[in-house]
């Protein structure tokens, strides 16, 4: 018997504030047809005054728990991926161990940009497998609008805020790729890309900055890599394309989705796609894609799944799953 880390519950917020791209053409040199032909997004989420990371990533948790019919305390762990938490420090994560009222466990946050999620999942797959936690509460949650330069048509058009949660708990396999849970996960970095997307705040300038990108350079690292590491996992896996029931990848633009797909010769319709509706919510845009494909009826039980994800280090990754 192999020990996995398989998905019982999963749940998403979205702010309220939706902003459509016609928004920008009051402030910016753009419209909603250069927005939506550059990046497929046709519409994102605003988090409101006082509404933050950690508040998003707890309304996310709350809805994964009901989901999966348990309370707080029969978690051991919580992951939280993010870039933009509340404070330099605590983390997000033991806020929102606090507003859970779990009492129990620890909590911590993941920093890989949008690939956080993919980051998050695979430690929280290692605590599972090697008996740390039994139950792992796993969050990405963003709130990019407060780190934009809303004078760079070329950025903030593109990203949006929200959260989405999953949970994992411990169950026994058969050791094969028919197993529910996470099968498989590889994780790369290389930080000679560190000036392609990156804040320009922080500790050493005092202040939290704005989120500045080189897209052109990101879309040519995007596509070679995110299959490249699609293609790893598959492989540690044992599973091929072929047994993909669906690709969830991070929401960045549409056009590098498409071209991960095409890379990976999986058509369009086994690709949960939810850019339109979100745009880039950097390491939310995974668990919010996975809980809105569910919500659809898309994601079934015992489907197989391949997230991958690209972000700000340069960091990415992948992981395949059996739901």
């Amino acid at each position: 018997m192999t020990k996995r880390a398989v998905v019982i519950g999963c749940g998403h917020y979205l702010p309220e504030r939706v902003v459509e791209n016609a928004e920008f053409e009051k402030t910016l040199d753009t419209d909603d047809a250069w927005i939506r032909s550059r990046s497929g997004i046709e519409r994102r989420h605003f988090a409101a005054e006082g509404e933050t990371t950690s508040s998003m990533a707890t309304a996310a948790a709350r809805a994964a728990l009901a989901d999966a019919g348990i309370e707080a305390d029969d978690l051991d762990a919580i992951v939280l991926a993010t870039s933009t938490a509340d404070l330099t420090f605590p983390s997000a994560a033991t806020m929102v161990q606090a507003e859970l009222n779990m009492n129990k466990g620890f909590a911590f946050d993941v920093q890989a940009v949008c690939a956080g999620f993919v980051y998050a999942l695979s430690n929280a797959n290692a605590l599972i497998i090697s008996g740390q936690a039994k139950r792992v509460l796993v969050i990405g949650a963003e709130t990019f609008s407060r780190i934009m330069d809303w004078t760079d048509r070329s950025t903030c058009v593109l990203f949006g805020d929200g959260a989405g949660a999953l949970i994992l708990e411990a169950q026994e396999g058969d050791g094969t790729a028919e197993d529910r849970g996470i099968l498989s996960t590889d994780l790369n970095s290389d930080g000679r890309y560190r000036d392609l997307l990156y804040v320009d705040g922080g500790v050493s300038t005092g202040t939290s900055g704005y989120l500045r990108m080189q897209g052109n350079q990101v879309f040519r690292h995007a596509v070679a890599k995110l299959a490249a590491t699609a293609t790893t996992a598959m492989e540690a896996a044992n599973v091929t394309a072929d047994d993909v029931d669906w690709i969830v990848p991070h929401q960045a633009n549409i056009r590098i989705i498409q071209g991960t797909a095409k890379k990976l010769d999986l058509p369009m319709d086994r690709v949960v796609v939810t850019v339109q509706d979100h745009g880039n919510t950097s390491a939310a845009s995974i668990p919010l894609a996975l809980s809105v494909g569910r919500t659809r009826g898309q994601i079934k039980p015992g489907d197989l799944i391949v997230t991958e994800a690209i972000g700000g280090g340069l960091a990415w990754g992948a992981v395949v799953l059996r739901w």
